[in-house]
């Protein structure tokens, strides 16, 4: 190749003209009047005039094949947009004897087609989202939509071209009609069709691409693959090379499928095969592929060190992929990271929209140095064209840092280097978006600009140029044509105020009185009228339709009146404020809405039905099979769950109409009727709200539903609790879980991964603990997965029958660990007193109950209470100092009447854990039962301790211990158990805690044990009392006189005087260490009269200061145990 026209405009025509110069290749340029001062005019070795204004002449085959064929050239670039991709170009070129550097005509009518390319696709085992197999109507589309899973989303897409244009999101069936016929009239402007066809769309997904390149023998290579996830419109905003976080398997399979469609396409050249990724990252599907050089190919180039153009004009003129070192196992690894952001003339509204802009380039200085360029068409004195792309810049940075914030921070560096004024840009938006943490840390995806637009549009008027001209001009619109919003915007001074003359002159005009114009919202080109001379306006009716930034906008009427002329024409491009229509004031009613017929508000669209009956398919009342079941097995559903713990009509559910993720195998109506929920019912609710407000009664309510699938947990199911998990978070929503179920789900065939470890439910859960308030419920089985998220709850309360297991069945027989029947793995009399359990009850109805009233301590005080009698605490421990009393009685007489809840009753005896309250206010005991081992310490009943303080401690509650403890228990028994670690946890827990705590001391108060019942020390309490029936010491007042008297005893010889001396010093010890005499030493606060502990405690709780507002975790989680 010796001489080639370059058939486009802007950056791209630069850079394909400096390409050709490095390979001793002559360049044409080509250009239309409005660009007769572009830049790229000078690049080139020669530069030729179009016949036609706009876009219209770059789109003209003819003139440019002949142009070609005239000035001697050999070879045909398109670069990219405008006839890249258009076969009948190619086909052209190559007829007339020369190069054309691109795809053949072929492969670039099989990939232009989108429906042929996803067909290819499929051919290739290539996973695409649902869509249709050809181009459809209206209808078809509404079909389409309506075969859909209830909730989706639909993407009308052009069947022809691509960068965006064409292209609509459908969320709601009654958005179909009006986005079908602008996709239509787009796709028909842009690519000469308005075929359309739809598929399905994924909110929050990631968009990758591969860039591949062929030399037309077959051979194939990729250049590693891109991340385009920040998007506005469809519209790329930045690009990054390569993806930051995919690991290696997911990047090989993209890579891998990107390499075969490519040989199967039999591919030459440079091209680009896209991808969306889901949320989680486990799915891939295809959606299309570029058959040419693509906008963002400079962060390629730059973390590859491979031009990209060069190699795309060698494969045109004939070299293979071996001759340029190009092979798949040549292709060098990315070094470090590039990131290209778009600089655009545009401005950017409050609503996060956009507008075009233009004027004229005042200054125009971009960041140089390593690894640092900048592709553009700009330059001072430049003067925009409405006729075409608002691209200005691209601007590049490369950091060879393997730390991707590396990268952000260099390209915010150079985004702050830069310079521009005259023209209002997106350059200020774009500096913000590289500022935002999220970037730095990857978190993109393709609705991050949507769902950041209030970051971004704040202080808009910083991007504007100071000499950006008058306020009525919105700049250069996007091109009408060119399907890619990248394209350069014009440079010509024609189209701009200064050679528009009807612009301004039109905006500056006095109207005569009585006649109003409906001026332009916006720069943009007229697409159709919706009235004419002599039609009636009413304020508010639809009078035209325009387009600017590859949209279609409808312009409505502020004023009412009579048409009396049009003032612009269809395919006109006409600046902000323009007239558009001249009306002669006068009162019009809106005769449209006097003869429509008046709404029924109890009307039921079918829309609106449509989601009724999915939502149906989910309810008791249309599963009466199923319900039968669970009342045959003495159960409840999990709705009747839900609608008993949550407040009357408080519940809203998340999530309701999912199906199972088993697309693959089973029928839509299949997956409706039987999959409904993917066995899982959740959403927010109100607990209690009869005694707290709305902001303490909120709560998280999830359960999984036995009747779908057994309560499995499939990979929608997941879905719903990482974003049920992640809300809880973030809101601190004291969370619910009815877990009964059978774990993991074998069968759901939607994922593309392999075993699903990398899934984030339980991650996400484990969280919560310590955050705020967890709470585990089941009934029947609870298996695997779902027994080890109830394991992960602060309490676990579970029904008469349950069996609770870490495998079921299926898995300990695959295990060749035997067989044994569901109801023989972790039943109940193995779960209560081994600890799993906290509270046992009898049924659904009871647990919720208990639910209720676990909940209600960690949402506050309530103001109704009622006192026991005081005094009978005088009465329950016995004067006899060895007689014994029940302390459930004693934590019964100090609490209010009715508000004492036992957790873990039947494990760890020996330590007595409850909430209570006093004078309203939540508390939590620690006492030690004198009726086990006399209420000494053991292993058990430390960790019980131990675990309940930091339940108390994460979640501000404070904490009364009743101590009557005779020690830490002692002997060769039991320091098998590792007494020592576990009585260690005691001190050190409760010495850590912040959380006030009181200690009243019952009877016994001896050594070490009862050091650990109060903290570590009598003084850490808040205060640390006796009732008269205290009595104190180092250790147990027999082992003390038996070691501190024990030659004295050794030398009484007779055994009836050494057990009268021995009984004296045991009585003389208990005189001494009595409440009194402690308290006289001030080792204790005071002795008190037991009918005065609930004055204690409540002044106790008085003398405190509200809780500090806390903005995470107090502690970083409530050990399980």
């Amino acid at each position: 190749m010796d001489k080639l026209l370059i058939a486009n405009r802007g950056e791209v025509a630069i850079r394909v003209a400096r390409a050709a110069a490095e390979l001793g290749i002559a360049s044409v340029a080509v250009y239309a009047s409005e660009d007769v001062e572009s830049l790229h005019r000078q690049r080139a070795d020669t530069s030729v005039a179009l016949s036609g204004r706009g876009a219209s002449a770059y789109l003209d085959i003819e003139q440019l094949v002949g142009l070609a064929k005239t000035h001697g050239c050999d070879g045909v670039h398109p670069g990219y947009g405008f006839l890249s991709e258009n076969a009948q170009f190619a086909q052209a070129v190559v007829d007339a004897g020369l190069i054309f550097v691109g795809p053949a005509a072929e492969t670039l009518a099989l990939l232009g087609d989108k429906v042929r390319a996803r067909e290819l696709a499929v051919g290739c085992e290539i996973p695409v989202l649902a869509g249709t197999s050809n181009a459809v109507d209206e209808a078809g589309a509404a079909a389409f939509f309506e075969s859909l899973p209830s909730g989706s989303q639909m993407l009308i897409k052009a069947v022809s071209g691509g960068g965006g244009r064409g292209m609509r999101v459908v969320r709601k069936g009654d958005e179909i009609g009006p986005a079908f016929e602008r996709a239509a009239s787009e796709a028909l402007a842009a690519f000469g069709s308005a075929e359309l066809y739809a598929e399905e769309f994924l909110p929050r997904a990631r968009h990758v691409e591969v860039q591949i390149m062929g030399d037309g023998s077959g051979a194939v290579s990729h250049m590693w693959e891109r991340e385009c996830s920040v998007q506005r419109r469809h519209q790329k905003v930045l690009e990054i090379a390569p993806c930051p976080d995919i690991g290696e398997s997911l990047r090989g399979d993209l890579l891998e499928a990107a390499l075969r469609l490519g040989e199967a396409a039999g591919y030459r050249g440079l091209g680009t095969v896209e991808f969306l990724l889901d949320e989680a990252g486990s799915r891939f599907a295809f959606i299309e592929a570029n058959a040419r050089l693509q906008v963002e190919h400079t962060v390629t180039e730059e973390v590859t060190g491979v031009d990209l153009v060069c190699a795309q004009l060698q494969i045109a003129g004939g070299r293979t992929l071996a001759e340029l070192g190009l092979t798949r196992d040549g292709v060098p690894r990315p070094r470090g990271f590039a990131i290209q952001t778009r600089i655009n003339m545009e401005t950017l509204q409050e609503d996060g929209s956009t507008r075009p802009a233009g004027g004229m380039l005042t200054a125009f200085d971009v960041p140089t140095g390593p690894g640092l360029r900048t592709d553009t068409y700009g330059y001072v004195g430049y003067t925009s064209s409405p006729a075409f792309d608002s691209l200005l810049a691209k601007v590049i940075v490369h950091s060879q840092s393997d730390n991707f914030s590396h990268a952000v921070r260099k390209c915010a560096n150079a985004l702050a280097e830069t310079q521009i004024e005259g023209i209002p840009t997106n350059l200020q938006m774009l500096r913000r978006l590289l500022a935002m943490p999220a970037v730095a840390a990857h978190e993109l995806h393709t609705q991050f600009l949507d769902e950041n637009v209030a970051q971004l549009v704040e202080h808009v008027g910083d991007s504007m140029g100071s000499d950006a001209g008058s306020s009525v001009l919105a700049g250069a619109q996007m091109d009408s044509v060119d399907p890619l919003a990248v394209l350069d915007h014009g440079k010509s001074g024609q189209g701009t105020a200064a050679t528009a003359p009807q612009a301004l002159a039109l905006v500056q005009e006095e109207l005569p009185a009585g006649v109003a114009a409906v001026g332009a919202p916006m720069q943009g080109t007229i697409v159709s009228f919706d009235v004419s001379p002599g039609d009636a306006v009413y304020v508010g009716m639809q009078v035209l339709v325009m387009e600017a930034m590859k949209m279609e906008h409808v312009v409505y009427s502020e004023v009412s009146g009579v048409v009396q002329r049009l003032g612009v024409a269809q395919g006109d491009t006409v600046f902000e404020g323009h007239p558009l229509v001249y009306l002669e004031e006068s009162e019009v009613a809106q005769a449209a809405q006097s003869d429509a017929v008046r709404q029924d508000l109890d009307h039921i669209r079918d829309d609106l039905q449509e989601v009724f009956d999915r939502k149906g398919a989910g309810a008791d009342e249309n599963r009466p099979q199923a319900v039968a079941k669970r009342r045959k097995t003495g159960h409840r559903t999990a709705r009747e769950n839900v609608a008993d713990l949550c407040d009357a009509g408080s519940f809203v559910e998340y999530g309701s109409i999912v199906v199972a993720g088993q697309r693959r195998r089973r029928s839509m109506e299949d997956l409706i009727e039987n999959t409904t929920g993917d066995g899982m019912v959740c959403g927010l609710g109100q607990v209690n709200g009869h005694l707290f407000d709305e902001s303490r009664a909120r709560a998280m309510v999830m359960s999984y539903d036995y009747m779908v699938l057994a309560g499995t947990q499939g990979i929608k199911n997941h879905e719903k609790k990482d974003r049920l998990f992640e809300l809880a978070a973030k809101h601190r929503l004291p969370t619910v879980l009815f877990a009964e179920g059978g774990g993991g789900r074998p069968g759901d065939t939607d994922g593309s991964g392999v075993a699903g470890l990398d899934c984030w439910a339980f991650t996400y859960f484990a969280r919560l603990s310590g955050l705020v308030p967890m709470v585990g419920i089941t009934t029947g089985r609870c298996f695997a997965g779902n027994a080890v998220l109830l394991g992960c709850c602060d309490v676990i309360i579970a029904t008469e029958g349950s069996n609770i297991g870490i495998g079921g069945p299926a898995m300990i027989e695959g295990g060749g660990l035997g067989i044994f029947k569901p109801e023989e793995v972790g039943p109940m009399d193995v779960q209560v007193p081994n600890g799993v359990v906290d509270i046992a009850v009898t049924d659904e109805a009871d647990a919720v109950v208990v639910a209720k009233q676990y909940l209600s301590y960690f949402q506050g005080p309530v103001d109704e209470w009622e006192a026991p009698d005081p005094r009978e605490l005088r009465y329950i421990v016995p004067q006899n100092r060895l007689r014994y009393y029940d302390m459930r009685d004693v934590v019964q007489g100090l609490a209010d009447v009715g508000s004492v809840l036992e957790i873990r009753r039947h494990w760890g005896p020996g330590i007595i854990t409850a909430f209570i309250r006093v004078e309203g206010k939540p508390l939590g005991v620690i006492a030690n039962n004198p009726g086990h081992l006399s209420g000494a310490v053991d292993a058990q009943g430390a960790d019980k301790g131990a675990r309940f303080m930091q339940l108390c401690d994460a979640f501000d509650i404070p904490i009364l211990t009743l101590c009557d403890c005779p020690g830490i228990m002692v002997g060769p028994e039991s320091e098998k158990t590792a007494l020592v670690r576990h009585a260690g946890r005691m001190f050190v827990v409760g010495s850590n805690i912040d959380v006030p705590l009181m200690t009243i001391v019952i009877r016994k108060g001896y050594g070490l044990g009862a050091q650990a019942m109060a903290g570590g020390s009598f003084h850490a309490p808040l205060f640390t009392v006796s009732w008269p029936t205290g009595e104190f010491g180092g250790m147990g007042l027999e082992g003390a006189v038996k070691l501190g008297y024990r030659k004295e005893l050794q030398a009484i010889e007779d055994p009836d005087e050494r057990k009268e001396a021995y009984d004296q010093m045991v009585a003389d010890m208990y005189k001494r260490g009595k409440g009194v005499n402690m308290a006289s030493h001030f080792e204790l606060d005071e002795v008190i009269d037991p009918a005065d502990s609930r004055k204690w405690i409540a002044a106790g709780l008085r003398s405190l200061p509200p809780p500090p507002r806390r903005e995470g975790k107090k502690r970083p989680n409530v050990d399980t145990w």
